[in-house]
């Protein structure tokens, strides 16, 4: 069995020096995932999620930061493209 073919889709960098690192896992039996590493020093945690994982999870956290940003209780952030995009790809 080979290693899947892993390809980075953006870096994000979180408060408190976190790095989040979003990839497309893609197997050899067709099986695609998304990756999220997230990076605390030098401890890393890894979750490889399924595409209804990925929907239920970023609908949650859009809803918790339209939320947040209604009522002041959130930094001001960039936007979701400028997050995304930090891997040099243009857009």
């Amino acid at each position: 069995m080979s290693d899947p073919k892993v390809d980075e889709i953006g870096r994000i960098a979180a408060p408190y020096r976190r790095e989040i690192v979003l990839q497309n896992v893609l197997h050899e039996s067709g099986m695609q995932l998304l990756r999220v590493r997230i990076r605390e020093g030098t401890r890393f945690t890894i979750l490889d999620i399924d595409p209804a994982t990925a929907t239920t999870w970023g609908d949650a956290m859009t809803a918790w930061a339209r939320s947040a940003e209604a009522d002041g209780s959130a930094p001001p952030s960039a936007s979701p493209d400028d997050a995304t995009a930090n891997d040099g790809s243009s857009r």
